[in-house]
């Protein structure tokens, strides 16, 4: 780090540093932290708006807390880069999502500082609970912090928490910083809300409170709770506190998160007072960027661009997956009236864009609440709608149990287009749609697919969606082999294969996006290739025919080894009692890591190298 840029930051290895620093200080070193965050995620790529929105408040809590001992539970991981960059990791944040670099998520291998890995939203609030219980049962006074924001709150599982909190005899104490950031509960409404933040906020009124309490005694004697419920609807006719205070949370704020002093006096506040408390802090995704401020979904994760002229939009390349799935599913939108589109908070990641302008009364955003989002499409399908959920592969592990009760028992007819479906790459484990196959295939009633091109990712959708029953089509991360995908809705004949070439002795059983790999080996060693296109159902009949003319099989997946579709073949096999001398290729019985797509595929031994290792080493 430049000293002469950052004669503060770069004089700051650890927060005990900042901590030595005094208050007046502060704002410089905000100002320097997000100037760094600024250069280095635009050379490096990244999380971006997200973590500029929160600099003050990763300051302000760094300082004022004695972390690690103090713990911080961030939530989403999006907001985290200024807080590693403050614990030890400003030398090394340019490696983040690169190969044994700086995880892009808050990971506590990595660091003490890191006290809860976070990878999908909203587990702050539960997290931080179970530390502050955990602490208050063994007599320990730490302080412990849930920060949510980026839309976390919108989600089920942060509601069941607040829940839990408030009710809970003896008061856990626990702060919860609602970071709303514009994208979340509710909006800044100007100066009216920064004047009742602050007041909100003052040691007066928080002294009164405290010492009313203290005179009143028992908080559920009448008049105890009578005070109390006139503090609660005084304050909401104001703000948007009423529903936390119902909850048992001392609501403070909303004050502007930006606003240091302001900042510091609210957090002092809360670090001395008792029970669960709540502070609402208004911010700016992207602040201090003004093209981020002024696009904040563009923003939200960048590669690397030149600050001083902002991202540049590149001239398109060949279609991705999800592009693909997007043109489809407005082309079948328009042919077939009973289609709804759903996400839980993804439109942009999902490729729902074009569908939410064109069919604005068919598509549903269930905010970050995936539970929700597939029974809501079972409701739709009761009713003789036709919904398609759109969805990736490792949020979709988070509604498992409403497919399987509430969609799937009772064979309702959903279509779920799952994204990143296999290895994603850069953002690594928490991301990887890795097991689906796995935990889809054990599932009655349900039809599985896997594409290995945009052709046939299109010619699923169209079969998932006219299949009557629950359907799954998945297909990964970013752009195709470059087939053309069409602009017909033609569909393919349920759990029928296609044989790429007939070879001799080996048969080669390929699924999904791995085919190119397999399609090299195949060549090389004059081996028989098949694109299965179906986990669920499996071509029996091409399997049987197979066996009779091949001693020896390969299957190969972009999916956990164990429990996915070479074990669904190997089962068949045993089933049939059919004597074939079978080798599983697929992702290892570990978590992979951040790093390329192309690197993963490689450590995995499932890209066409690892593949022809594998073969000649089993069959030498």
């Amino acid at each position: 780090m430049d000293r002469d840029r950052y004669p503060l930051l770069s004089q700051l290895p650890t927060p005990d540093h900042l901590r030595k620093l005094p208050e007046s200080d502060l704002p410089a070193v905000a100002d320097e932290l997000r100037a760094y965050l600024i250069e280095t995620v635009s050379q490096v790529g990244g999380h971006f708006g997200a973590g500029l929105g929160v600099v003050e408040l990763t300051v302000a809590l760094h300082y004022l807390y004695e972390t690690p001992d103090d713990k911080l539970v961030w939530d989403v991981g999006h907001q985290c880069y200024p807080h590693k960059i403050l614990t030890g990791r400003a030398g090394t944040i340019h490696t983040v999502k690169k190969k044994d670099g700086v995880a892009p998520f808050p990971r506590r291998e990595e660091s003490p500082y890191d006290t809860f890995g976070v990878g999908h939203s909203s587990t702050s609030i539960s997290a931080a609970l179970g530390m502050a219980v955990a602490a208050q049962r063994a007599g320990d006074s730490r302080r412990f912090v849930a920060v949510i924001g980026d839309g976390a709150m919108t989600a089920g599982m942060a509601f069941e928490a607040l829940n839990h909190a408030g009710g809970m005899d003896p008061e856990p104490d626990v702060l919860v910083i609602l970071n709303d950031n514009q994208m979340s509960i509710s909006e800044n409404v100007g100066g009216m809300t920064k004047m009742l933040g602050k007041m909100m906020a003052s040691r007066t009124l928080n002294a009164v409170r405290e010492g009313g309490k203290k005179i009143l005694g028992d908080k559920n004697k009448p008049a105890a709770k009578f005070v109390r419920r006139w503090e609660e609807h005084w304050k909401g006719m104001f703000v948007p506190s009423t529903l936390f205070e119902e909850m048992g949370f001392h609501y403070n704020g909303p004050i502007d998160g930006h606003d240091l002093p302001a900042l510091l006096n609210a957090l002092k506040t809360c670090r001395e007072l008792k029970g669960p408390q709540l502070l609402h802090v208004l911010t700016t995704k992207g602040k201090g960027y003004n093209p981020a401020e002024g696009d904040q979904i563009e923003y939200h994760a960048v590669s690397p661009f030149d600050p001083s002229i902002g991202i540049q939009k590149k001239a398109p390349g060949q279609p991705t997956y999800t592009s693909v799935f997007g043109d489809w599913l407005c082309d079948m939108a328009a042919a077939d009236p009973k289609l709804m589109g759903i996400t839980p908070a993804m439109r942009e990641g999902s490729g729902l864009v074009r569908f939410s302008q064109e069919f604005p009364l068919r598509y549903f955003d269930t905010a970050i609440a995936e539970q929700h989002a597939v029974t809501f499409a079972a409701g739709l399908a009761c009713e003789g709608a036709k919904p398609v959920v759109a969805i990736y592969s490792s949020f979709l592990q988070r509604a498992y149990d409403q497919l399987i009760h509430d969609v799937a028992l009772q064979n309702l007819d959903v279509l779920f287009a799952i994204d990143r479906a296999g290895l994603v790459g850069p953002d690594g484990a928490t991301h990887a749609g890795s097991f689906d196959l796995s935990f889809l295939r054990c599932i009655p009633n349900m039809v599985i697919m896997a594409p290995s091109d945009e052709r046939e990712c299109r010619m699923m959708l169209s079969t998932g969606f006219h299949y009557p029953g629950p359907a799954a089509v998945r297909y990964p991360r970013g752009s195709g082999t470059g087939i053309a995908a069409g602009s017909d809705l033609q569909t393919l004949p349920v759990g029928k294969a296609h044989t790429v070439r007939r070879g001799k002795t080996l048969a080669i059983l390929s699924f999904g996006s791995v085919l190119p790999a397999a399609a090299k080996i195949a060549e090389t060693l004059d081996a028989t290739l098949i694109d299965m296109r179906f986990v669920k159902p499996l071509d029996e009949t091409l399997l049987r025919e197979l066996a009779a003319s091949h001693p020896r099989f390969v299957t190969v997946e972009d999916n956990a080894v164990m429990g996915g579709a070479g074990s669904a073949v190997s089962e068949f096999f045993r089933h049939e009692g059919i004597v074939a001398d079978l080798l599983q290729l697929g992702l290892p019985d570990r978590y992979q890591e951040h790093a390329s797509r192309e690197q993963l595929l490689a450590e995995a031994g499932i890209d066409s190298n690892g593949i022809l290792n594998a073969i000649t080493a089993r069959w030498p």
